[in-house]
């Protein structure tokens, strides 16, 4: 089985595994036609060509250069190309050589993702919150989930473990635990007294501090 032949059966299963908007193109650098180098496409809608169809001016380079010493093509991947319409298309090329080292064939791939910007764009705007730094809460499953996430919270806040607060650390954290309504929960206060370490009294005068 020849080289192109294979080229053109892995060019078919591309395409038909990614759809209508991927564009899976081959090029013959050997052609004694330079300008009319496409020899087979998949999905030529996407940029409008078809077979017999002239090289993009990278592939153009290639033929031109392609017996000058120290111009040997790499394969490049994942870049962004426009076409002429305004289509925005990511792309792939590789540079198939012979046996003997020589390039051949160039085989490219080209994915219209203009669609795909869009919705990008509108999931964006959809999911982006007003306060760009406000990372997303945890979903308690019952009070007591929620009172001891507003506890990690509060140690978060005052930036160190109960066991090296001090005194206006631990009002500071206190304060964010009234502030967020954790003591309208039901013997909570017992609980954030014994976690902080501190009677039910000295809690209450944290709270109280500053008002």
């Amino acid at each position: 089985m020849g080289r192109l032949t294979v080229l053109k059966q892995i060019a078919q299963d591309l395409a038909s595994e990614f759809g209508p908007d991927c564009e899976v193109v081959i090029h013959d650098l050997k052609t004694k036609d330079p300008e009319h180098s496409i020899v087979y496409i998949v999905n030529g809608h996407v940029t409008g060509r078809s077979i017999g169809d002239g090289p993009s001016d990278a592939v153009f380079d290639v033929i031109r250069n392609r017996n000058r010493k120290g111009s040997e093509p790499s394969d490049h991947s994942g870049y962004l190309m426009k076409t002429s319409d305004g289509k925005i298309l990511k792309c792939s090329t590789s540079y198939i050589r012979d046996d003997d080292g020589s390039l051949h064939y160039v085989f490219g791939i080209n994915y219209d993702i203009t669609k795909l910007t869009m919705i990008e764009n509108a999931l964006h705007a959809l999911i982006t919150p007003q306060n760009k730094e406000e990372k997303p809460k945890q979903i308690s499953h019952n009070v007591n989930d929620l009172l001891d996430r507003l506890i990690e919270e509060s140690v978060a806040l005052a930036g160190k473990p109960v066991a090296l607060m001090n005194k206006d650390d631990k009002v500071k954290a206190i304060q964010f635990l009234n502030d967020s309504g954790a003591f309208l929960i039901t013997k909570s206060g017992d609980k954030v007294a014994n976690y902080f370490g501190i009677s039910k009294y000295t809690l209450y005068s944290y709270i109280d501090v500053n008002k």
